[in-house]
């Protein structure tokens, strides 16, 4: 039965069109089936009529207003095809106009009609929220407080309630009796939706402690991750890496294991550099006369060796050590004074920080030589000129090393061995 809300328009036009036929002599039935034809092609004429009129003028309308006004916001909704997508709402309202004229169908037609809406609407949702993430993307914060997870997490729940809807429309039922008894499928739900439940929380904790951005340059060495993160989802991160690779990591695991982000180094425009370099133990010696002589005449060291030698002769005076013996008292080495060297060279290097730390030591020594370990900060986190900086440095103090004397440390080679038995044979 008809509900007392419902148009009653097509049933009078239904009438109308049987009195026509009646007055022209036919049957009740034949003019019964008639206006079903009739009110079927212009049901079938106005559907297509409209279609047009709303694809070819008002879809073109919009488009045109859109374009031609100050906002953005409304060019992000024509793109994402919200106006298209509602114009599919227009056909059904035509049809449920003559859904009275056919009694034995219309609780059926309409029960279609809704469910239809429904898939529209649910297509119209899915539309503007894409359309609100882009929006979105376009202020600041969206690098700090990505909303993807939480759009995708509100497209979850849209879908379920549409589905919930369309079958209470084709059934008839009351749909909150349909969600009342999703309650005894929860635990299947949470079986099958673990990994989606797991993540959106993790992307939760991800984006609430902040703990990476888009735009951040992480490195994950467990997943082989080394690049920029481009994008935060609800459940996987996703990072370019420097050879244009996309690695995908899960939420979860960005939670639960390590990973490194540079966004503080990257932030505060510096770099570290933090190398060292193993120099042969059997190079080191004390300074002869000569050396000194040598290195007095190297820029960075003029006043270091002339004050130096003063400090070490005053000493040896005041205790009337005999310097003849190499082992008495106190004097320079070239390792030590090779270790000022490189302080000054950075302290006035164009690339180096000098109001960060910068300090030259020596580490433990091992079989491969004692470490002289270099730690500085880059005036640039841009990786290609720290790159260029850190070369250049190293490039001129493995090339000054033997004006002190001194011997990078170095594993036989092949080339090694055959240089030492061509010489051996030669002598």
């Amino acid at each position: 039965m008809r509900s007392q809300g419902s148009l009653g328009g097509g049933n009078d036009l239904q009438s109308v069109i049987a009195e026509c036929f009646s007055a022209m002599g036919l049957s009740v039935e034949a003019s019964a089936t008639m206006t079903s034809v009739i009110i079927i092609a212009a049901a079938a004429v106005l559907c297509l009529l409209a279609n047009l009129i709303t694809k070819k003028v008002l879809l073109r309308l919009v488009k045109r207003i859109v374009k031609h006004n100050k906002y953005t916001w409304d060019d992000k909704l024509y793109k994402h095809k919200v106006f298209h997508r509602l114009a599919h709402c227009v056909t059904p309202l035509i049809i449920s106009f003559f859904a009275d004229c056919f009694p034995d169908y219309e609780v059926w037609i309409r029960r279609i009609i809704s469910a239809y809406l429904t898939v529209v609407i649910l297509f119209v949702i899915d539309s503007l929220l894409n359309a609100a993430d882009e929006i979105y993307s376009t202020f600041d914060i969206s690098r700090m407080r990505p909303i993807k997870g939480i759009l995708q997490v509100l497209r979850i729940i849209s879908i379920v309630i549409g589905l919930i809807v369309i079958v209470s429309c084709l059934t008839g039922q009351n749909p909150l009796i349909l969600i009342g008894s999703l309650g005894a499928l929860s635990a299947v739900l949470l079986l099958v939706f673990q990994s989606s439940i797991l993540g959106f929380v993790a992307g939760i904790q991800l984006t609430s402690n902040d703990m990476v951005r888009i735009g951040d340059w992480i490195q994950m060495p467990k997943y082989d991750a080394d690049g920029i993160v481009t994008e935060l989802t609800l459940t996987t991160v996703k990072v370019r890496n420097f050879d244009n690779s996309i690695t995908t990591i899960p939420a979860q695991a960005m939670v639960n294991d390590s990973f490194r982000n540079w966004r503080t180094m990257t932030a505060s425009g510096v770099r570290r550099i933090a190398r060292s370099i193993s120099i042969d133990i059997s190079s080191i010696c004390f300074c002869t006369g000569e050396m000194l002589d040598y290195f007095s005449k190297i820029e960075y060291l003029k006043d270091y060796i002339s004050d130096k030698q003063k400090e070490i002769d005053e000493y040896n005076r005041e205790r009337n050590i005999d310097v003849s013996i190499p082992v008495n008292g106190r004097r320079m080495t070239n390792i030590g004074t090779f270790r000022f060297y490189v302080e000054n060279y950075l302290a006035n290097h164009p690339g180096i920080r000098r109001d960060m730390k910068l300090v030259v030591r020596q580490l433990s020594p091992t079989s491969e030589g004692l470490p002289l370990e270099i730690c500085a900060f880059a005036n640039t986190s841009d990786g290609k000129e720290y790159e260029k900086i850190q070369s250049d440095i190293f490039d001129h103090l493995f090339a000054v090393l033997p004006q002190f004397g001194l011997r990078a440390f170095q594993k036989p080679s092949g080339y090694d061995i055959t240089l030492v038995n061509k010489n051996g044979a030669s002598g």
